[in-house]
């Protein structure tokens, strides 16, 4: 299973740790779309900014 991951709300004034969370994910830009592999690792990544990101599930 895939997700696709978009930032929906700004960075600024976010902690350090939820800014490189989002450029691990491959997000540099506000509204930038990425996909991934729905791993365990990934979703507790999307977890930690799911503040910032809007998920959405493909196949």
């Amino acid at each position: 299973m895939k997700i696709l991951v978009k930032q929906v709300r700004s960075k600024i004034n976010c902690p350090l740790d939820q800014k490189r969370t989002l450029i691990a994910l491959g997000i540099k830009k506000m509204g930038q779309v990425v996909e991934h592999d729905a791993s365990p690792a990934v979703l507790g990544m999307v977890n930690k900014v799911k503040h910032l990101v809007s998920v959405e599930e493909t196949k």
